[in-house]
């Protein structure tokens, strides 16, 4: 599992599970209903990535997302 700290972790780990798949931007966008240049600017600059977009991404590319308590954190018990 990876940490992902800054928006630009979810750039690296988009971009690098697309290649590991052997699958172009072009491919990768059309499954999600992007244009490739979208596709592209995203990987490169995802502060602007929608929730929708993620989780669309995160399916086509076999990936989840699961959300967890910081490890430094989770000596302190936190209520919602």
């Amino acid at each position: 599992m990876r940490s992902i700290l800054t928006p630009g972790h979810i750039g690296a780990i988009l971009a690098a599970r697309r290649k590991h798949l052997k699958l172009s931007q072009s491919q990768v966008a059309a499954k999600v209903g992007l244009s490739q240049n979208r596709l592209s600017v995203l990987e490169a600059n995802p502060a602007t990535l929608t929730a929708k977009q993620l989780l669309a991404l995160l399916n086509v590319l076999g990936l989840e997302m699961t959300i967890s308590e910081a490890a430094t954190t989770a000596k302190t018990r936190v209520e919602w």
